[in-house]
């Protein structure tokens, strides 16, 4: 594991470079060029010591040695002048090894701040070539920053995935192992690392492990090959191989589908986490594939099956269209899969590739020889895999990894364990879906509770307690309280701020108890949440909230939460409430009169996991949804001009009076702060507008000018009109106005107009502040690139979206089926 020191010198370096170099991709290229410097010459001072003689920094790169561009007689700009002058010089210096020549033909100092430099190469100087493992442990640090903040579509796979999928497969010092889209080579260094452990003689009571050879270890270096078709991923790949101390590492820039050249090569083991999004028109493939398909994850399964040894063992990841799509491409791989090499499929959680992708996967496993041995497929249903299923991927306690090596190990001797989380169906009762599902959730086996009436109660009848909250004195000591603004539903609590009572409030029966499910009983907007409390330490409510404590030996609290929240919805509750305006109230007595259906508890059990399932896939996709903005990683070298010069202000007007029918108007209210989301009724009629409005076509930008609505931005997708307070721009022929909208949304831009507000009753910004503002300018050709990357980027968002739709679709159909005659 990289240690806290290693850690904060990495994180020190890509600080240094963040002002002059922001890309984080152009980080790693800075700080792997500067670490391969310090290795050479950390190199040659180990050949000296041992009384030998140096062999990178002579002859004519002998003035640029590390020891000597680091000697603190140098002024700054003089150590800056010998850095840069090396970076040219590397690429043509014979006496470096190829792969050092090859990555320094692209090598410069995109930077020119001497002080920046010495900044810099001080926090490389802490690396050291002694321990070339720490530092592959390093590397791999830093290309998982890369990856949390990866270009579009280039979907790293978790460090833990990967030593899952590497544990299951069990590569040994005897195999070929290849990854053909091989990325950062994780699969491959994650292989190696785990032949080594195999023969490190630790964790070996029984002393079975031998030790290698130096004839072995040798050759296990030649046994791992990678391809891919990014050069700037081979490059990296090679460099995170040499560190773990493949000195010449057989990763190359190959169309693993297109191109021929390596197709009769056959391996014991392949592992891969292939591209799962295939180019507008397809993939192009050569004849050579089994199946006719244009899809690169179809391709890539097809690949990996005639790539085998008869003995061969894979691990690939597959994006759930795999599992149970109907297309005849991906049924017919599918058969061929079930009778042929695959043993296992294990289904990992939706979130699994959060952030930047809520894409549901499983692992397909195969095994020549144990799927010749047996006529049953194995299925693993992995929930949690250590990690949250947010977009930051905390650690959690969860973790069903461990669980199901120990299955698949089992199996693959050819014994059953039996789990919740497994089950094995026959290879006939697949083929007889006529589609050959793959899905593990088909086969897990169920109570099927859909043709059942059940009985239903009022919630009184299945509860302890129903009870608003005691009014509180707020002070210091006491417990926390929960007002009803932060009960935000399901499972949700807004903490930002902090409030309790005083240390001699005195506290009864309502002091909070997990499980206890918490109404909110009073206000418009609030009234009609539902939260379930589950939190650690002592709480209370305040008195707008009913507490509702039900009886565990009838009922599950998620059961009746996920029943009120898909039967009823918040929003019917609160319906149900009295009052005028603002003020109205859910009595208890309606509170008490709710109704649920009251199946048996191992009933509600398996409905309460089949929804938890469903919840965790919507809450992953809500944080993709929620957190995603369009983001446009700033070129310093870019021209800065006023937005006056960028985009042209459209003044034109309408006046909806003398128009008849509906029209399409935005107001502030429609535009959703800081996602450039349009929201509510759009289509409004015309006689009811009373005065002029401005007009925009499709692809204008719709800025609102008043504050709070500073980052209110939308790209009309339609022609319309708006509110007066929104500010209409449009692009021009040197101009693509989608670029600049991404520009508007961030919060740069936003604190560029809050330096321009003006008026004491209602704050607003003016068009001639806004002019005003500079903004990055880059060509043409490069703004429409970063637009592709970030639509490439927002497709995935919006499959989280449908995600979530889909999802809710099933909880709330789930839901139905108990309450159906």
């Amino acid at each position: 594991m990289i240690n806290a020191d290693t850690k904060r010198h990495i994180d020190s370096a890509r600080q240094v470079l963040v002002g002059v170099v922001p890309n984080p991709t152009s980080q790693i290229d800075q700080i792997t060029n500067a670490l391969i410097y310090k290795f050479m010459d950390d190199m040659d001072q180990s050949a000296i010591k041992a009384g030998g003689d140096p062999s990178f920094f002579i002859g004519d790169l002998e003035p640029y040695a590390w020891t000597k561009i680091m000697n603190e007689r140098l002024g700054h700009q003089e150590r800056m002048n010998l850095y840069a002058e090396a970076l040219v010089k590397f690429s043509q210096a014979k006496q470096l090894p190829p792969l050092f020549r090859d990555i320094f033909k692209s090598a410069y100092l995109p930077y020119r701040s001497p002080e920046t430099l010495g900044l810099f190469l001080k926090e490389i100087s802490y690396f050291d070539y002694a321990h070339p493992e720490d530092l592959g442990d390093a590397y791999e640090y830093l290309l998982s920053i890369m990856s949390s903040q990866g270009d579009a579509g280039q979907f790293r796979t978790p460090r833990n995935i990967i030593d899952f999928m590497v544990d299951v497969v069990n590569p040994t010092k005897d195999d070929k192992v290849l990854d053909p889209a091989c990325g950062t080579g994780g699969f491959l260094v994650s292989s190696y690392k785990h032949i080594i452990e195999q023969h490190d003689g630790k964790d070996d009571p029984d002393h079975k492990e031998k030790p290698l050879t130096p004839e072995q270890r040798k050759k296990l270096f030649t046994n791992f090959e990678g391809y891919d078709i990014d050069p700037s991923m081979v490059r990296i790949a090679q460099v995170n191989m040499y560190l773990h101390q493949f000195k010449n590492p057989q990763v190359s820039q190959y169309d693993t589908l297109t191109q021929e050249e390596h197709w009769g090569e056959k391996y014991d083991v392949i592992l891969a986490n292939p591209p799962f999004m295939s180019p507008q028109g397809g993939i192009r493939p050569h004849n050579k594939f089994s199946l006719p398909s244009n899809r690169s994850e179809v391709l890539f399964v097809d690949y990996i099956m005639n790539h085998l040894k008869p003995k061969g063992r894979a691990g690939i990841i597959v994006p759930e269209g795999i599992i149970f799509k109907s297309d005849t491409a991906t049924k017919a791989l599918r058969k061929a899969l079930v009778e042929d090499g695959l043993y296992a499929v294990v289904s990992l959680p939706a979130g699994v590739f959060n952030p930047y992708a809520g894409v549901k996967t499983s692992i397909l496993l195969f095994d020549n020889e144990h799927a010749k041995q047996s006529d049953e497929l194995l299925f693993v249903k992995v929930e949690n895999d250590g990690f949250d299923l947010g977009a930051q991927r905390r650690p959690i306690s969860k973790n069903d990894l461990p669980e199901a090596l120990k299955i698949l190990n089992a199996w693959r001797e050819g014994e059953k364990v039996e789990s919740p989380i497994a089950q094995w169906v026959l290879r006939k009762t697949i083929a007889e879906t006529i589609d050959y599902n793959l899905s593990a959730a088909k086969y897990f086996e169920a109570v099927d509770y859909s043709n059942t009436k059940w009985p239903t109660i009022d919630l009184d009848e299945v509860s302890v307690l129903i009870q608003r909250g005691k009014s509180p004195k707020y002070g210091e000591g006491g417990p926390q309280i929960i007002k009803s603004g932060q009960a935000r539903g399901y499972f949700s609590f807004d903490s930002t701020q902090k409030f309790y009572v005083a240390n001699d409030f005195e506290i009864d029966h309502r002091k909070l108890q997990k499980g206890d499910l918490l109404i909110n009983s009073t206000g418009v907007g609030t009234a009609g949440r539902v939260t379930l409390f589950e939190l650690e330490g002592d709480y209370l409510v305040d008195s707008h909230i009913t507490i509702v404590r039900l009886d565990n030996t009838k009922v599950l609290p998620k059961f009746v939460l996920y029943n009120l929240a898909n039967f009823y919805g918040f929003k019917a509750i609160e319906a149900m409430a009295k009052g005028n305006g603002g003020q109205i109230e859910l009595s208890l007595a309606t509170i008490k009169a709710l109704k649920i259906p009251l199946p048996p508890l191992e009933v509600q059990q398996q409905i309460v996991l089949e929804l938890d399932g469903y919840q965790k896939i919507i809450d992953g996709a809500r944080q993709i949804v929620d957190n995603w903005k369009p983001k446009v990683e700033i070129d310093h070298a870019w021209e800065l001009k006023k937005l006056e010069s960028l985009l042209v202000r459209i003044s034109d007007q309408i006046d909806p009076q003398k128009h008849k029918g509906d029209v399409f108007y935005v107001g502030l209210e429609n535009i959703d702060s800081g996602t450039g989301l349009i929201t509510g009724n759009l289509m409004t009629p015309c006689d009811v507008i009373k005065s002029l409005k401005n007009a925009f076509k499709a692809g204008d930008i719709l800025y609102g000018k008043l504050r709070p609505n500073l980052n209110k931005v939308w790209l009309a997708d339609r022609d319309g009109i708006c509110s007066t307070d929104i500010l209409v721009f449009r692009g021009t022929d040197s101009t693509i106005a989608r670029f600049f909208w991404y520009l508007m949304l961030s919060e740069r831009f936003l604190q560029q107009a809050m330096s321009g507000i003006k008026g004491a009753n209602l704050p607003r910004v003016g068009y001639e502040h806004i002019k005003e503002i500079l903004m990055p300018a880059p060509p043409i050709k490069e703004q429409q690139l970063i637009i592709d990357r970030v639509e490439a980027e927002r497709a995935h968002v919006e499959s989280a979206r449908t995600l979530i739709d889909l999802y809710t679709q099933k909880t709330q159909s789930s839901i139905a089926k108990l309450w159906s005659e």
